[in-house]
């Protein structure tokens, strides 16, 4: 293997240690309107099995410097920084989810959200932050959507590798039946923002969480969700100058 569980285990404290209670002011970040978030307690997520993750995400490692030697899935060579990146950040992200109190689940009739039990990951590429989601949280139904069918059939390979229930859907978003709904959807370096930030928003029943950086304004498309999403909360990511999770809460259907 590239990296043993151990090793990766190192690699991650600062990603799986960290916490949430930190929310940015808007004067930090001139343009962007930020709402309040309450502050993230350690004994509200259940307890994670994280020798499995690791073990299982040395397994995934693997497979991803396999399929990189080919294609392009990722232009981060380095295994340590694919872990500190790719993993770190994605399981930063599924650690916000697990944190019932952000109300990051659909809203019920009576207008209070849940905790999630869908995902879907909008233009999914090498599987971030979806398939690290889906091993921190197996218990989640994740959608990986990717349009390429390389990086689709990548993404089949990890997903019967590991043993998971992730969906593969080998389409664009948009083809997806129009009935269809996700408590969260997450974007990551997704192409066309602009564009996509809507159409992942339609599919959103609760959440959008978008992986970026940390924006001088409202990311490109975000204007389109005024009035139906909340203002975003925006949490810095550990170990980067400019890594934000952004995290926008269905207010009305």
């Amino acid at each position: 293997m590239a990296l043993t569980a151990e090793q990766i285990s190192k690699l991650l404290q600062p990603y799986v240690a960290a916490s949430f209670g930190l929310t940015v002011s808007e004067s930090t970040t001139p343009g962007l309107k930020l709402s309040e978030g309450p502050t993230w307690e350690a004994s509200v997520a259940p307890a994670a099995d994280w020798p499995s993750i690791y073990e299982q995400l040395a397994v995934y490692l693997d497979l991803l410097l396999k399929w990189n030697a080919r294609m392009n899935l990722t232009a981060i060579r380095s295994p340590e920084e694919i872990v500190r990146r790719h993993f770190g950040e994605s399981l930063f992200a599924a650690r916000y989810l697990q944190c019932s109190t952000w109300n990051i689940g659909a809203l019920s009739p009576g207008g209070k959200a849940s905790a999630p039990h869908s995902l879907l990951d909008f233009g999914s590429g090498a599987g971030f932050p979806g398939l690290p989601i889906q091993i921190f949280r197996p218990q989640l139904a994740v959608t990986l959507a990717e349009a390429r069918q390389k990086k689709a059939s990548f993404l089949r390979e990890v997903v019967r590798s590991l043993s998971l229930s992730t969906e593969v859907w080998a389409d664009r978003v948009e083809s997806l039946p129009k009935t269809r709904q996700f408590d969260v959807v997450t974007m990551r370096a997704v192409d066309d923002m602009q564009d996509a930030i809507p159409a992942a928003a339609a599919r959103a029943a609760g959440s959008l969480l978008i992986l970026g950086t940390r924006p001088e304004s409202a990311p490109e498309g975000a204007t389109a969700l005024g009035g139906t999403f909340s203002a975003p909360h925006l949490i810095p990511i550990p170990e980067s100058t400019d890594g934000v999770l952004l995290h926008f809460r269905r207010i009305s259907a």
